[in-house]
């Protein structure tokens, strides 16, 4: 496992350099799923069902994430996804739900995700030193740390674990504390603790409805018909809101 650790890790620091990203800067992942022409839609799906990503022959991607989980966890499994994507060969569509699953290809993608969103180097600049030397991470940080790379608790204190920068002592005390409650009393938005982005979709399906629409390639009903598969009115303005 330790191996496979090492080969994730440089996996994750390729993936960062073929992107544009440095070693230690969060992600925002809206942009780089744009960027990656990743079709990404959020609808509401069952407790156990964070998600799922399917790759067709001629290279397209497709992700659906769960709106229903809060937005931190909505995040891991986009990075879990990516790992499906990008890295894993030959990947099989199958439903997702990171962190409680023993498959060890879904192990290596919630190692993925975790070292994407959460860089090492990162998390390092942002602990106080007195903090990084006594591996006693306050609860302040830990927030700043959580909001800095947008993720959950969990997955937070799961990383700072597995980095050595906490013991398992340190990371069941640090679980107990109410997430949403300390951080309102910290001054933090708790939004990233709460279900979001439902009726999102990322990508250029739009676009490309469009483009067939306006080359006269499909009726305007076809159109409409596309367009509804993603949960868009494209009737709601006005009579001529497709001919804007």
């Amino acid at each position: 496992m330790k191996l496979n650790k090492f080969i994730i890790e440089r996996q994750v620091s390729e993936f960062r350099a073929d992107n544009g990203l440095s070693s230690s800067e969060p992600i925002t992942l809206k942009s780089l799923l744009l960027k990656l022409n990743v079709l990404t839609i959020f609808r509401p799906l069952s407790e156990n069902f964070s998600g799922m990503c399917l790759k067709d022959n001629s290279g397209h991607r497709f992700m659906l994430i769960n709106s229903n989980q809060p937005r931190g966890r909505q995040h891991f499994t986009i990075a879990h996804e990516l790992y499906h994507l990008f890295i894993e060969e030959k990947p099989t569509p199958h439903k997702c739900n990171p962190g409680h699953s023993k498959n060890k290809v879904e192990q290596y993608a919630d190692m993925f995700a975790s070292s994407l969103l959460m860089p090492e180097a990162g998390i390092c600049q942002l602990i106080p030193e007195a903090e990084l030397n006594t591996r006693n991470i306050s609860i302040a940080t830990i927030l700043k740390l959580e909001h800095y790379f947008s993720v959950s608790r969990s997955a937070l204190l799961y990383r700072l674990l597995n980095i050595g920068l906490i013991t398992e002592n340190t990371r069941s005390r640090l679980a107990e504390i109410g997430v949403k409650h300390s951080a309102r009393c910290f001054g933090y938005d708790i939004a990233l603790y709460e279900p979001a982005n439902e009726g999102l979709v990322i990508g250029d399906f739009g676009e490309k409805a469009r483009s067939l629409f306006d080359k006269e390639k499909i009726s305007e009903s076809h159109y409409m018909e596309l367009l509804s598969k993603i949960s868009i009115n494209g009737t709601q303005e006005n009579e001529n809101s497709t001919r804007c």
